[in-house]
């Protein structure tokens, strides 16, 4: 089910609507800026025929209320008390979000008190005994330039009442949440708790996922860049291929359920040959296979082939590994550039043709650089807008990127469910034309066009 079939189906448990923790009453300080409009809000997408689909399955064309400024706010600034966590996995861009925050927070609101939280949401559960640490403009100055976070992260939630009453006890009354999917729904229901004890807490989510999964959100920080250091290591499996007759370059990117990555990789550096994402079942051996599908390639005169797959591709063909899963409860996806790796290279070496596979796994490298360029802009602006929701006294939301404009979207829509590549998409027929990957199926593909391994 489609997270849009999803909320047309339980409308009474999703809505578009933000929770605020009252009426706005006290005068904005935030100067030489054109405020919104209380109750201004734009629609959830841009694109015509998707917000028709909406409105007929949900009765009405559905909205968010727009980001920004607003001439009167709920927190006084001079008694407001922040805290800052980020959690989950590394991103390029989370110094970046970090700076934005305490910029504004400083410069535009005049709030002195800034609390770092240290490793997550365990700098929240006095058990661990993470100190947090004190954030000032100064302190954040140069921290952009610096890939991944200057206070930590952890996978893994803690106690929500615990973390409740460490919020309390703080005397914090806003708290930025800066994760992904797992760290958005530990945020709600931190919300949740804050709003059962009637604490005027706001809690305010920054979208962080390299994988780009979240709905509603638009294109998350830290895609871009993971993007273009990817299609440098596809250039580099490239030259190494090439190198050898019969080289084949293998590249594992991350993305557990959605392939995105190496989806837009694969485009922003077509020497790809083949891309294997999780969204598309594919099979290893047989007439329709990715082993023939190589073979037919070095058969067209082809001399090396470079392959990206996804960490979440192919988990069906691996068999006989137990279930793990991390501390945030993710399921640990099975190691399938090994697997490729080694089927691959025993395939050819049975088959008495000389092959050479080089493996890379950059995954770390990849998500550990700083922000770049429209990337590293899209984190300030991220770090601006939350800022002036939670002010406004806003909570349980998350800031999303519609097009040119920011929207606040509910939590509990942003993580309904995992953003996937769909393979009827502008977006994977760009994959195929920039691959050709689907003519290597067999020779009498190239005129019919069948696409590539979808199991039959």
């Amino acid at each position: 089910m489609s997270a849009l079939d999803k909320i047309a189906s339980h409308q009474d448990q999703y809505s578009c609507k933000v929770d605020t923790l009252g009426e706005c009453k006290i005068v904005s300080p935030v100067h030489h800026h054109e405020f919104i409009r209380e109750g201004e809000r734009i629609f959830v997408s841009e694109e015509e025929a998707y917000m028709k689909e909406m409105e007929k399955k949900l009765g009405h064309l559905p909205t968010f209320e727009r980001a920004g400024p607003l001439p009167k706010i709920f927190h006084d600034p001079n008694w407001t008390r922040v805290g800052i966590v980020t959690a989950g996995g590394l991103c390029p861009g989370l110094n970046n979000v970090i700076k934005g925050l305490v910029e504004i927070l400083s410069f535009d609101y005049g709030v002195k008190n800034i609390f770092g939280i240290r490793f997550g949401y365990a700098g929240l559960n006095p058990d661990f005994g993470y100190q947090p640490v004190m954030l000032n403009p100064d302190t954040v100055d140069t921290i952009h330039e610096l890939g991944g976070t200057i206070l930590g992260s952890s996978r893994g939630q803690q106690p929500t009442d615990i973390i409740v009453d460490t919020l309390v006890r703080m005397n914090i009354n806003i708290l930025f949440c800066v994760g992904g999917d797992g760290s958005l729904r530990c945020a709600r229901e931190v919300a949740e708790e804050c709003m059962k004890r009637n604490l005027k807490i706001s809690v305010v989510g920054i979208p962080k996922t390299i994988d780009n999964d979240l709905q509603f959100v638009g294109r998350s920080f830290g895609f871009e860049t993971a993007v273009a250091e990817a299609a440098n290591v596809i250039r580099n499996a490239h030259v190494e291929a090439k190198g050898t007759s019969g080289g084949i370059g293998l590249v594992k990117l991350m993305g557990r359920d959605s392939g995105f990555i190496a989806a837009y990789a694969s485009t922003a550096n077509p020497v790809v040959n083949f891309c294997l994402v999780p969204e598309m079942a594919f099979e290893l051996e047989g007439p329709r296979g990715l082993l023939t599908a190589l073979e037919n390639r070095f058969k067209a005169g082809k001399t090396h082939a470079v392959i990206v797959v996804a960490e979440g591709a192919g988990q069906d063909l691996i068999l006989g590994e137990p279930e793990r899963r991390d501390a945030s409860g993710n399921i640990l996806k099975k190691d399938i550039g090994e697997f490729l790796k080694q089927k691959i290279s025993a395939h050819f070496k049975e088959k008495g043709v000389v092959s050479s596979v080089k493996y890379f796994d950059p995954s770390y490298t990849i998500r550990s650089v700083p922000a770049r360029g429209t990337d590293a802009i899209r984190c300030y602006m991220l770090a601006r807008n939350a800022v002036h929701a939670a002010m406004a006294g806003r909570t349980n939301c998350v800031v999303g990127n519609l097009g040119e404009s920011y929207a606040l979207v509910p939590i509990k829509l942003a993580t309904i469910e995992r953003q996937k590549i769909s393979l009827k998409s502008d977006l994977w027929r760009s994959v195929m034309d920039a691959t050709g990957q689907e003519f290597y199926i067999s020779p009498s593909d190239r005129q019919s066009k069948v696409p590539v391994y979808m199991a039959p």
